[in-house]
Protein backbone atom coordinates (compact mmCIF):
# COMPACT_ATOMS: atom_id res chain seq x y z
CA UNK A 1 0.00 0.00 0.00
CA UNK A 2 3.01 2.42 0.49
CA UNK A 3 3.22 5.19 -1.87
CA UNK A 4 5.86 3.40 -4.61
CA UNK A 5 7.60 6.85 -4.84
CA UNK A 6 8.65 5.94 -1.64
CA UNK A 7 9.99 2.47 -2.13
CA UNK A 8 11.91 3.63 -4.71
CA UNK A 9 13.30 6.73 -3.00
CA UNK A 10 14.27 4.57 -0.26
CA UNK A 11 15.89 1.78 -2.12
CA UNK A 12 17.98 4.37 -4.30
CA UNK A 13 19.13 6.11 -0.86
CA UNK A 14 19.75 2.53 1.14
CA UNK A 15 21.85 1.77 -1.66
CA UNK A 16 23.74 4.87 -3.13
CA UNK A 17 23.35 4.04 -6.47
CA UNK A 18 20.29 4.34 -9.10
CA UNK A 19 21.45 1.19 -11.13
CA UNK A 20 21.26 -1.20 -8.15
CA UNK A 21 18.04 0.17 -6.44
CA UNK A 22 16.97 -0.47 -9.69
CA UNK A 23 18.24 -4.11 -10.05
CA UNK A 24 16.73 -4.58 -6.60
CA UNK A 25 13.32 -3.09 -7.29
CA UNK A 26 13.67 -5.43 -10.19
CA UNK A 27 13.08 -2.15 -12.43
CA UNK A 28 14.93 -0.49 -15.00
CA UNK A 29 16.76 2.47 -14.25
CA UNK A 30 14.92 5.17 -16.26
CA UNK A 31 11.85 4.32 -14.59
CA UNK A 32 13.49 4.34 -10.93
CA UNK A 33 14.65 7.83 -12.17
CA UNK A 34 11.41 8.78 -13.30
CA UNK A 35 10.06 8.10 -9.72
CA UNK A 36 12.80 10.14 -7.88
CA UNK A 37 11.76 13.27 -10.52
CA UNK A 38 8.22 12.59 -9.13
CA UNK A 39 8.53 12.25 -5.51
CA UNK A 40 10.86 15.71 -5.74
CA UNK A 41 8.64 17.08 -7.70
CA UNK A 42 5.72 16.36 -4.94
CA UNK A 43 7.51 18.09 -2.55
CA UNK A 44 8.81 20.83 -4.64
CA UNK A 45 12.65 20.31 -3.15
CA UNK A 46 16.11 18.66 -4.33
CA UNK A 47 16.04 15.07 -2.56
CA UNK A 48 19.15 14.08 -3.93
CA UNK A 49 22.65 15.16 -4.76
CA UNK A 50 24.12 13.43 -7.73
CA UNK A 51 27.72 14.20 -8.19
CA UNK A 52 31.08 12.47 -9.26
CA UNK A 53 29.55 9.24 -9.44
CA UNK A 54 28.33 9.37 -5.98
CA UNK A 55 24.77 9.96 -4.52
CA UNK A 56 24.46 11.90 -1.50
CA UNK A 57 20.85 12.98 0.92
CA UNK A 58 19.82 16.51 1.06
CA UNK A 59 18.79 17.70 4.24
CA UNK A 60 15.21 17.65 2.92
CA UNK A 61 16.00 14.46 1.69
CA UNK A 62 17.34 12.58 4.86
CA UNK A 63 14.00 13.66 6.61
CA UNK A 64 12.08 12.24 3.53
CA UNK A 65 14.39 8.62 4.24
CA UNK A 66 13.40 8.80 8.06
CA UNK A 67 9.56 9.12 7.10
CA UNK A 68 10.49 6.68 4.53
CA UNK A 69 11.42 4.21 6.62
CA UNK A 70 8.91 4.54 9.38
CA UNK A 71 6.25 4.29 6.45
CA UNK A 72 7.16 1.43 4.91
CA UNK A 73 7.55 -0.15 7.97
CA UNK A 74 3.90 0.41 8.94
CA UNK A 75 2.80 -0.85 5.69
CA UNK A 76 4.28 -4.06 5.89
CA UNK A 77 3.43 -4.95 9.10
CA UNK A 78 -0.22 -4.01 7.58
CA UNK A 79 0.04 -6.35 4.84
CA UNK A 80 0.93 -8.85 7.30
CA UNK A 81 -1.83 -8.64 9.50
CA UNK A 82 -4.26 -8.00 7.42
CA UNK A 83 -3.28 -11.48 5.95
CA UNK A 84 -3.05 -13.04 9.19
CA UNK A 85 -6.30 -12.05 10.14
CA UNK A 86 -7.45 -14.07 6.79
CA UNK A 87 -5.51 -17.04 7.89
CA UNK A 88 -4.47 -16.61 4.13
CA UNK A 89 -0.38 -15.99 3.65
CA UNK A 90 0.24 -13.97 0.85
CA UNK A 91 2.36 -11.29 -0.31
CA UNK A 92 6.07 -10.98 -1.65
CA UNK A 93 9.09 -12.98 0.23
CA UNK A 94 12.74 -11.69 -0.43
CA UNK A 95 15.01 -14.94 -0.48
CA UNK A 96 18.70 -14.95 -0.49
CA UNK A 97 20.52 -18.48 -1.01
CA UNK A 98 23.72 -19.55 -1.63
CA UNK A 99 24.76 -21.45 -5.00
CA UNK A 100 24.43 -24.72 -4.00
CA UNK A 101 21.58 -24.17 -1.97
CA UNK A 102 19.76 -22.85 -4.97
CA UNK A 103 20.08 -25.57 -7.33
CA UNK A 104 19.91 -28.69 -5.22
CA UNK A 105 17.38 -27.56 -2.13
CA UNK A 106 15.35 -24.55 -2.61
CA UNK A 107 13.53 -25.70 -5.85
CA UNK A 108 12.17 -28.63 -3.73
CA UNK A 109 11.55 -26.15 -0.50
CA UNK A 110 10.00 -23.47 -2.87
CA UNK A 111 7.49 -26.47 -5.00
CA UNK A 112 6.32 -27.84 -1.69
CA UNK A 113 5.93 -23.87 0.30
CA UNK A 114 4.19 -22.63 -3.11
CA UNK A 115 1.59 -25.30 -3.26
CA UNK A 116 0.39 -24.68 0.21
CA UNK A 117 0.27 -20.86 -0.18
CA UNK A 118 0.11 -19.69 -3.61
CA UNK A 119 -0.77 -16.27 -3.62
CA UNK A 120 2.90 -16.04 -1.68
CA UNK A 121 5.44 -14.20 -4.26
CA UNK A 122 8.95 -15.55 -3.90
CA UNK A 123 11.77 -13.53 -5.14
CA UNK A 124 15.10 -15.48 -4.82
CA UNK A 125 18.84 -13.97 -4.73
CA UNK A 126 21.41 -16.20 -5.06
CA UNK A 127 25.01 -15.40 -3.91
CA UNK A 128 27.77 -16.60 -1.55
CA UNK A 129 27.29 -17.55 1.98
CA UNK A 130 28.57 -14.38 3.22
CA UNK A 131 26.72 -12.37 1.04
CA UNK A 132 23.63 -13.57 1.43
CA UNK A 133 24.16 -13.23 5.39
CA UNK A 134 25.48 -9.28 4.97
CA UNK A 135 21.68 -8.84 3.17
CA UNK A 136 19.75 -10.40 5.94
CA UNK A 137 21.50 -8.23 8.34
CA UNK A 138 21.04 -5.07 6.28
CA UNK A 139 17.55 -6.47 6.06
CA UNK A 140 17.58 -6.54 2.52
CA UNK A 141 16.83 -9.65 2.31
CA UNK A 142 13.71 -11.42 4.44
CA UNK A 143 15.64 -14.71 4.86
CA UNK A 144 18.69 -16.13 3.72
CA UNK A 145 19.27 -20.16 3.33
CA UNK A 146 23.10 -20.74 3.41
CA UNK A 147 25.67 -23.34 4.26
CA UNK A 148 27.17 -21.51 7.42
CA UNK A 149 26.61 -17.95 9.03
CA UNK A 150 28.94 -16.08 11.48
CA UNK A 151 27.77 -14.80 14.89
CA UNK A 152 26.27 -11.20 14.00
CA UNK A 153 24.07 -9.93 16.39
CA UNK A 154 21.61 -8.98 13.75
CA UNK A 155 21.09 -12.03 12.69
CA UNK A 156 18.62 -14.66 14.12
CA UNK A 157 20.34 -18.37 13.07
CA UNK A 158 18.48 -21.64 12.71
CA UNK A 159 20.89 -25.04 12.39
CA UNK A 160 18.31 -27.18 10.38
CA UNK A 161 20.49 -30.18 8.95
CA UNK A 162 23.64 -31.08 7.78
CA UNK A 163 25.29 -32.51 4.65
CA UNK A 164 28.57 -34.07 4.14
CA UNK A 165 31.51 -32.98 2.38
CA UNK A 166 33.39 -35.48 -0.06
CA UNK A 167 35.87 -35.14 -2.61
CA UNK A 168 35.44 -35.25 -5.96
CA UNK A 169 37.35 -35.99 -8.79
CA UNK A 170 37.78 -37.67 -12.20
CA UNK A 171 36.86 -41.72 -11.63
CA UNK A 172 40.95 -42.53 -12.73
CA UNK A 173 41.92 -39.46 -10.61
CA UNK A 174 44.53 -41.00 -8.34
CA UNK A 175 42.70 -39.86 -5.62
CA UNK A 176 39.59 -42.13 -6.02
CA UNK A 177 41.27 -45.07 -5.33
CA UNK A 178 40.92 -43.88 -1.38
CA UNK A 179 38.22 -45.37 1.30
CA UNK A 180 38.95 -41.89 2.74
CA UNK A 181 40.99 -39.10 2.43
CA UNK A 182 42.90 -36.98 5.06
CA UNK A 183 44.05 -33.62 4.43
CA UNK A 184 47.57 -34.54 4.40
CA UNK A 185 46.73 -37.38 1.43
CA UNK A 186 45.39 -34.21 -0.60
CA UNK A 187 48.62 -32.46 -0.45
CA UNK A 188 50.31 -32.33 -3.87
CA UNK A 189 47.26 -32.85 -5.96
CA UNK A 190 45.92 -30.02 -7.80
CA UNK A 191 43.03 -28.41 -6.39
CA UNK A 192 39.78 -26.55 -7.64
CA UNK A 193 38.66 -24.44 -4.86
CA UNK A 194 35.50 -22.67 -4.45
CA UNK A 195 35.09 -18.83 -4.45
CA UNK A 196 35.38 -16.54 -1.41
CA UNK A 197 32.90 -15.86 0.74
CA UNK A 198 31.50 -19.35 -0.28
CA UNK A 199 30.66 -21.12 3.17
CA UNK A 200 31.86 -24.80 1.88
CA UNK A 201 34.99 -22.72 0.88
CA UNK A 202 35.60 -21.45 4.35
CA UNK A 203 34.67 -25.67 6.39
CA UNK A 204 37.33 -26.53 3.60
CA UNK A 205 39.94 -24.15 4.65
CA UNK A 206 39.83 -25.14 8.09
CA UNK A 207 39.80 -28.68 7.74
CA UNK A 208 43.24 -28.25 6.13
CA UNK A 209 44.09 -25.80 9.06
CA UNK A 210 43.30 -27.94 11.62
CA UNK A 211 45.39 -30.54 9.80
CA UNK A 212 48.03 -28.19 10.24
CA UNK A 213 48.04 -27.70 6.30
CA UNK A 214 49.33 -24.21 5.04
CA UNK A 215 48.08 -21.96 2.41
CA UNK A 216 51.30 -22.25 0.29
CA UNK A 217 51.05 -26.20 0.17
CA UNK A 218 47.83 -26.46 -1.44
CA UNK A 219 47.96 -26.40 -5.06
CA UNK A 220 45.57 -24.48 -5.83
CA UNK A 221 44.08 -24.89 -9.76
CA UNK A 222 41.60 -22.49 -9.97
CA UNK A 223 39.07 -20.74 -7.77
CA UNK A 224 35.48 -20.75 -9.36
CA UNK A 225 32.14 -19.63 -7.98
CA UNK A 226 29.63 -21.87 -10.29
CA UNK A 227 29.46 -25.57 -8.75
CA UNK A 228 29.17 -26.68 -12.34
CA UNK A 229 32.11 -25.37 -13.81
CA UNK A 230 33.80 -26.89 -10.77
CA UNK A 231 32.16 -30.61 -11.55
CA UNK A 232 33.30 -29.93 -14.88
CA UNK A 233 37.02 -29.14 -14.50
CA UNK A 234 37.07 -32.55 -11.69
CA UNK A 235 35.50 -34.32 -14.39
CA UNK A 236 37.78 -33.43 -17.00
CA UNK A 237 40.71 -34.48 -14.57
CA UNK A 238 42.34 -31.19 -13.97
CA UNK A 239 42.20 -31.75 -10.14
CA UNK A 240 40.22 -32.59 -7.10
CA UNK A 241 37.73 -30.13 -5.27
CA UNK A 242 35.70 -30.40 -2.49
CA UNK A 243 31.68 -30.34 -2.25
CA UNK A 244 28.42 -31.43 -0.78
CA UNK A 245 27.26 -34.84 -1.25
CA UNK A 246 23.60 -34.29 -2.76
CA UNK A 247 25.36 -31.79 -5.20
CA UNK A 248 27.23 -34.14 -6.64
CA UNK A 249 24.89 -37.08 -6.39
CA UNK A 250 23.97 -37.73 -10.32
CA UNK A 251 27.34 -37.32 -11.16
CA UNK A 252 28.70 -39.97 -9.33
CA UNK A 253 25.50 -42.31 -10.12
CA UNK A 254 26.23 -41.30 -14.05
CA UNK A 255 30.02 -42.04 -13.57
CA UNK A 256 30.92 -38.46 -14.32
CA UNK A 257 32.68 -38.45 -10.94
CA UNK A 258 34.29 -40.59 -8.26
CA UNK A 259 33.52 -39.27 -4.11
CA UNK A 260 35.51 -39.86 -1.46
CA UNK A 261 34.81 -39.14 2.20
CA UNK A 262 36.87 -36.88 4.25
CA UNK A 263 38.80 -38.05 7.12
CA UNK A 264 37.51 -36.87 9.96
CA UNK A 265 33.99 -37.14 8.27
CA UNK A 266 33.14 -32.99 7.71
CA UNK A 267 29.87 -31.70 7.19
CA UNK A 268 28.57 -28.36 5.98
CA UNK A 269 25.69 -27.19 8.29
CA UNK A 270 22.30 -26.24 6.32
CA UNK A 271 21.38 -22.51 7.84
CA UNK A 272 18.06 -20.62 8.11
CA UNK A 273 18.58 -16.65 9.15
CA UNK A 274 16.50 -13.85 9.43
CA UNK A 275 17.22 -10.21 10.77
CA UNK A 276 16.63 -10.28 14.42
CA UNK A 277 13.90 -8.47 14.38
CA UNK A 278 10.99 -7.66 17.78
CA UNK A 279 8.30 -7.64 14.66
CA UNK A 280 8.39 -10.42 12.28
CA UNK A 281 5.60 -10.92 9.39
CA UNK A 282 3.32 -14.25 9.53
CA UNK A 283 4.58 -14.87 6.15
CA UNK A 284 8.35 -14.64 7.24
CA UNK A 285 8.14 -16.77 10.26
CA UNK A 286 5.90 -19.44 8.03
CA UNK A 287 8.90 -19.96 5.51
CA UNK A 288 11.29 -19.70 8.09
CA UNK A 289 9.70 -22.58 9.98
CA UNK A 290 9.21 -25.09 6.81
CA UNK A 291 12.56 -24.22 5.04
CA UNK A 292 14.07 -26.02 8.05
CA UNK A 293 11.59 -28.54 8.33
CA UNK A 294 12.33 -29.76 4.29
CA UNK A 295 15.76 -29.23 5.31
CA UNK A 296 15.61 -31.86 7.75
CA UNK A 297 13.06 -34.02 5.63
CA UNK A 298 15.17 -33.78 2.84
CA UNK A 299 18.75 -34.49 4.37
CA UNK A 300 16.72 -37.65 6.72
CA UNK A 301 15.50 -39.21 3.38
CA UNK A 302 19.26 -38.92 1.79
CA UNK A 303 20.40 -40.47 4.36
CA UNK A 304 18.28 -43.41 4.47
CA UNK A 305 18.21 -44.10 0.90
CA UNK A 306 22.58 -44.47 1.24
Amino acid sequence: MADRRLQVFHAVAKHGSFTRAAEHLHMTQPAVTFQIKQLEEHFDTRLLDRGHGKITLTTAGELVLAYAERILGLSAELDSRVSELTDELAGQIKIGTSTTIAAYWLPQILEGFKRRYPRVLPRVLVGTSKLTEDRVAARELDIGLIEIATEQHSIERHSAARDELLVICRPDHPLARFERLSAKDLVGYPFIDRDPGNGIRQIADEFFETAGIAGSEITLCAELGSLAAIKQLAAAGLGFAIASRRAIRRDVEEGRLAAVPLEPRTYTPLEVIVPRDKFRSRLITAFADYACEQFTLIAEQEEHER
